[in-house]
């Protein structure tokens, strides 16, 4: 008999890329906002970047700006930095982790079974808040995107897939949702595992996970979901690689700034809704 892992305490915040950095840092905001009372330092972790010299100083003025007594800025580009005992120290010290865009695999290739990544997950256990951004929020969930045409991606294996960093289950994210494209992503993974839910972050867009599993769209932005459970058919597992997929009853979704999603219960909220259920789960 396998145990579960421990109750998550803590907030996950996906974001689809492109957030304001600069003015009203409206998503920013409420990333910091979330941060556990006892911690209001921000630790930033680039790994994912080609060009972290220049991504780091404009996320350290954001959370200054926001009030972050400290912004602890880590470069981490290779496994021994990962395991660096230093920047778990740092991690261990912070309320906000946050991870920046570029390339998921990188991300995932250099923290999978760190130091760094275990100090993260038990952050996040303690209630700390664990954020990222397009490549960042597209390597929360246990299975990830991390290949795969915009195009048209509804066909047979045009989509690939590996594990993520493992911070929530049952989903899988993308970023740049509409800006790019990105359908036919999400609906060949329907298709592929319908019991995962597909949610497609639009630009200046993200989801505030809570640890109900009771999502809020936050951002000017659009965040669509699609929902495979209830598939009725699908030819995918007849065809050959590379041929279009059929899908029959794939719904979707499109959500904006306040309104919810009850995750498990694949149910949506509309503004009113969310409210009552965040309000009644945090009285019980």
């Amino acid at each position: 008999m396998t145990s579960r892992p421990p109750a998550v305490c803590g907030h996950i915040v996906a974001i689809g890329g492109a957030e304001d950095k600069t003015s009203e840092l409206a998503i920013l905001k409420r990333v910091f906002e979330l941060a556990p009372d006892d911690s209001n330092e921000v630790a930033v972790i680039a790994t994912a970047s080609s060009i972290p010299e220049q991504l780091l100083p404009s996320y350290e003025a954001a959370f200054r700006r926001l009030g972050a007594s400290q912004v602890h800025a880590l470069d981490i580009q290779d496994r021994q930095q990962a395991a660096d005992a230093d920047n778990v120290r740092l991690i261990q010290r912070s309320g906000v982790i946050f991870f920046t865009g570029g390339d998921q695999l990188r991300l995932t290739n250099v923290l999978g079974g760190s130091a760094t990544l275990r100090a993260i997950r038990e952050r996040l256990r303690a209630g700390a808040v664990v954020a990222g951004t397009s490549a960042g929020a597209a390597a929360m969930p246990s299975t990830m995107i991390y290949n795969g045409a915009a195009a048209d991606a509804l066909r047979k294996g045009a989509v690939n897939m590996t594990f993520g960093l493992g911070f929530v289950r049952g989903m899988i994210i993308d970023s740049h949702f509409l800006e790019r494209g990105r359908f036919t992503r999400l609906m060949e993974v329907g298709a592929s595992n319908p019991e995962q839910l597909g949610i497609g972050l639009g630009e200046d867009a993200g989801v505030i996970i809570y640890p109900n599993r009771v999502l809020e769209t936050i951002g000017p932005g659009h965040v669509i979901i699609i929902d495979s459970r209830d598939l009725a058919s699908s030819n995918i597992a007849e065809l050959e690689m590379g041929e279009p997929v059929a899908i029959e009853n794939m719904i979707l979704h499109a959500l904006v700034s306040g309104h919810g999603y009850d995750i498990d219960a694949r149910r949506y909220l509309v503004a009113e809704e969310l409210q009552t259920v965040l309000a009644g789960r945090r009285n019980t």
